[in-house]
């Protein structure tokens, strides 16, 4: 059982050293444990220090990249180093380290494809009022577009099955925390949370420069997220709305054309019909995207026969592994003892 611990990392050079140390080097149930830096442009010598400190892998992007595109660049090498279980966690040592023994163990016992870490936002002693009140609602809006039942939806510090992370395909340029629950909840995998300890930030986030910034791209996210797996109800939805604000307008020209005053009203028919027309649009326009939406699951479902595929192939000879019966197993055993 392999475990890969990736750390997305942009000009981390200072904090980066901390992080590592407090990382755990053996844990129960874990064969061998390695760790991926993901350098993401850096202009400092993160890398440097990552090689200084043992790290195993390291993935540089020529220039920054943003988180979403880190992430999913440390899940594709990881996935080729041949990880049973990928953990995620950020490099100013935010989580505590001693915790990812906690974060695997529901992966390990097969309770679950995606592990949480729940920072108890509501209790957490390094958010302010204003932070605690955003994250939970911020959460509360996640698990209902996911169908999960995850407390902390931008919780950072995560462990993924070799099996989910085969699934998950992150297409954000912000971040990837939100896209990949909605991903994950519409694809039917299990997701738990559990309780982890945090430290105090030691700097301003670099994910964001402001709060309204922060607020306004994770909306987008979640809308683009939640449209891309539910195109029908979503177009459907706007196309309703438009088409029953429509029907107002035109009650309202067919009131006065009733008592014989409709021709200074005829406005209002011009803007109803359009309204209604634009709500039928809108819904033909559900069902394309709904049938585009098909062919992307059974894009997604090649891609990760792809990946099994992968998993299949000796890496010296480019050739799908032999699959041993049980007799050649013993075959075998009794060579080897003679």
């Amino acid at each position: 059982m392999k475990l890969i611990i990736q750390i997305p990392c942009f000009n981390e050079a200072e904090s980066l050293p901390e992080t590592l140390v407090a990382l755990p080097r053996q844990i129960d149930g874990i064969d061998t444990i390695e760790i991926l830096i993901i350098d993401d442009g850096s202009t400092d010598n993160t890398s440097d220090v990552a090689t200084r400190f043992g790290v195993h892998h390291i993935v540089r992007h020529r220039t920054n990249r943003g988180l979403a595109a880190a992430f999913q660049s440390g899940i594709n090498r990881a996935l080729a180093e041949g990880a049973d279980i990928i953990v995620n966690t950020d490099a100013d040592n935010q989580y505590e380290g001693r915790d990812i023994g906690k974060l695997i163990a529901p992966v390990l016992a097969g309770d679950a494809d995606i592990v949480v870490g729940d920072r108890g936002v509501r209790n957490n002693a390094h958010f302010g009022p204003f932070k605690r009140l955003l994250q939970r609602f911020g959460s509360a809006t996640v698990k209902r577009l996911s169908n999960t039942h995850i407390t902390d939806a931008v919780s950072g510090f995560r462990a993924i099955s070799r099996a989910a992370a085969q699934k998950i395909n992150i297409t954000s340029s912000f971040s990837y925390t939100t896209e990949m629950l909605i991903q994950a909840g519409r694809k039917r995998m299990a997701i738990v949370s559990v309780p982890i300890r945090t430290n105090g930030a030691v700097r301003p986030s670099r994910l964001f420069k402001s709060v309204p910034q922060f607020i306004t791209n994770t909306g987008a996210t979640m809308i683009r997220s939640y449209a891309m797996y539910n195109p029908l109800k979503v177009f459907v939805l706007a196309g309703a709305v438009s088409a029953l604000i429509g029907v107002t307008p035109i009650i309202r020209f067919l009131y006065f054309y009733a008592i014989g005053e409709g021709g200074g009203h005829i406005q209002s028919l011009v803007i109803g019909g359009s309204l209604i027309v634009l709500g039928v649009v809108a819904i033909m326009f559900g069902a394309v995207a709904d049938l585009v939406g098909r062919n992307r699951q059974l894009l997604e479902q090649t891609l990760e026969r792809l990946h099994k595929l992968e998993d299949k192939l000796d890496g010296k000879t480019g050739f799908i592994k032999p699959v041993e019966t049980d007799i050649e197993k013993d075959m075998l055993a009794e060579q080897k003892r003679a």
